[in-house]
């Protein structure tokens, strides 16, 4: 690797050591990571043309979303089943192997759109990429009869030993696993969520708190290009350069949002618990808010494992402190959100470009 590489490697190193220890400071980091998973697979899906934000997924999960497609939902929905089976897998001891990427595919093409299309196997025709047939594609992937040695060669490469370092190593299985394009439908979002699974697999970071989509989505035309050009001209070392600088963006991301949401949560949780409204279910309740960041009062009561009298109060106290605020504008089957937490996560997924 030469000197440019290296210092990029070097710079997106550094960048998911200081995530890492973000991660590490985080009182609970997994109430982080449920929002950022769902963060995750809005924009991985906006990548593919999905136009869905984190509110709407939120919305969707609490069957409250009026006027938002079904369809669009649905495939952001099972974008975030698919990665935590993924991971969840991996963490059982399951190897990173085609047979997870296939069960991971089963779940994201598991119903709505693309349910029709061969959901967790492999493709058995030819598919193309841009134009309306291979004669005028932009890019056409190797013929079905030799994609199972194709992923064969792959999954040995990726438990062979290697001297480049597993960083990189990712970005790579990335390019291949997209040349392939294994499957009929859903090769972008399974190919991105292949790095995630990447990182856990070799233990890059404590928790999976590194998300590329999003530095992706910024850069989508040179993100295209240059898996392009990797396919035409075999620049390997473009794209290496591309997406070193694509996962330091990501990891300073992170760790800006962790921050800001760490600070956010400090100062609401001593504005909840000094407000006269305040009772000890609220302040239980609260806590519970950056998994749950939009509440109705059935889904506090069954948090809560409450009544539905002082579930109420809960959420009068906490709307009373201004943490929460009703949105639906209803007077009965109201929907509550924490705006400011959201607001932080929300950037950059709010309007799909």
């Amino acid at each position: 690797m030469d000197g440019a590489r290296q210092t990029r490697l070097e710079r997106a190193l550094l960048a998911l050591g200081r995530l890492d220890s973000i991660g590490a400071l985080l009182p609970d980091p997994h109430l982080f990571l449920y929002t950022y998973l769902r963060k995750e697979a809005v924009l991985s899906s906006q990548i593919e043309g999905t136009p869905s934000s984190l509110g709407d997924l939120l919305l969707f999960e609490l069957e409250e979303a009026p006027g938002v497609p079904f369809d669009d939902l649905v495939e952001v929905s099972n974008y975030v089943a698919a990665l935590e089976h993924g991971l969840a897998r991996l963490r059982e001891g399951f190897p990173l192997s085609n047979r997870l990427l296939r069960e991971v595919h089963a779940r994201l093409l598991s119903r709505g759109r693309g349910s029709n299309r061969l959901p967790g196997e492999f493709r058995r025709s030819q598919n193309w990429i841009g134009g309306t047939r291979p004669g005028n594609a932009r890019f056409v992937p190797p013929p079905p009869t030799v994609v199972p040695e194709a992923l064969a060669d792959l999954d040995r490469w990726i438990h062979a030993d290697d001297p480049l370092p597993p960083l990189v190593r990712a970005g790579l299985a990335h390019v291949q696993f997209e040349t392939i394009h294994p499957f009929l439908d859903g090769n972008g979002r399974i190919g991105r969520l292949l790095i995630t699974l990447l990182l856990e697999h070799w233990g890059i970071l404590k928790t999976p708190l590194l998300y590329l989509s999003l530095a992706l989505k910024r850069h989508r035309a040179e993100y295209y290009q240059r898996l392009l050009e990797v396919r035409t001209q075999g620049d390997w070392e473009g794209w290496t350069e591309f997406y070193l600088e694509c996962v330091r963006e990501s990891a300073l991301d992170g760790v800006s949002a962790a921050k800001r949401l760490f600070d956010r949560l400090g100062k609401d949780r001593r504005t909840v618990t000094h407000h006269r409204a305040t009772t000890v279910t609220a302040v239980r309740l609260f806590d519970l808010l950056p998994e749950h960041p939009i509440v109705t009062l059935p889904r506090a009561m069954k948090l809560l494992k409450t009544t539905k009298p002082t579930a109420g109060k809960a959420i009068d106290a906490l709307c009373k402190s201004g943490v929460l605020h009703e949105i639906s504008g209803k007077q009965r089957d109201r929907v509550y959100a924490y705006d400011a937490y959201l607001k932080v996560l929300v950037e950059d997924t709010a309007q799909p470009e």
